[in-house]
C-alpha cells in the first residue's frame, strides 16, 4: 500500500521492480536502474547479494553505460529500432533496455536465473516500456 508520504521517484521505481518480479517470479535474482552518471539497485536477491560483495558493481554498471552509444549506432545502421539486449551466462540470463524522451534516458537492466525455455523478453520489454510511459523520467532518476 502506498504511504502518503512516499515520494513519486519511488512510485516509478517501485512500479519497475515490480514489472521485474511478476516477470521473473522467485528466479528474479537483481534489477538495477542507471543513467550516465549514477545507478541503483532496484531489488537484490539475497544470495545474489553474496556474490556481488566480490565484484566491483560500479564498473559492472559502467560497462552496461556502453549500450547508451550502442543503441543509438543500431538505429541508425539497421532498417527497426533497438528494443532491448539479452544475454546468457553460465547460471543466468540478463536482459538490458533504455527508455526516456527530450535527450535524458534512463537504463534499467535485470538478471534471471536460467530456467528451461528461456525467457519472453519481448513481453519484458513491453512492460517495461508501458510502464515507463507512466512517469515523469526525471521521476526515476537513479541515486548513487
Amino acid at each position: 500500500m502506498r504511504d502518503e508520504n512516499d515520494a513519486p521517484e519511488d512510485d516509478a521505481k517501485t512500479a519497475l521492480a515490480s514489472v521485474f518480479s511478476e516477470f521473473g517470479g522467485e528466479s528474479l535474482r537483481d534489477v538495477w536502474l542507471f543513467d550516465q552518471s549514477a545507478f541503483e539497485a532496484l531489488y537484490i536477491r539475497e544470495d545474489v547479494a553474496e556474490k556481488l560483495e566480490t565484484v566491483e558493481v560500479a564498473r559492472f554498471v559502467d560497462n552496461e553505460r556502453y549500450g547508451f552509444v550502442t543503441r543509438d549506432t543500431y538505429d541508425q545502421l539497421y532498417y527497426a529500432s533497438y528494443q532491448y539486449t539479452a544475454r546468457g551466462f553460465d547460471d543466468f540470463e540478463q536482459f538490458r533496455t533504455f527508455f526516456g524522451e527530450n535527450g535524458y534516458r534512463l537504463g534499467v537492466f535485470a538478471s534471471f536465473d536460467q530456467r528451461d525455455g528461456g525467457y519472453e523478453f519481448a513481453a519484458l520489454n513491453e512492460r517495461v516500456e508501458e510502464t515507463a510511459a507512466r512517469y515523469e523520467f526525471a521521476s526515476v532518476t537513479p541515486s548513487e
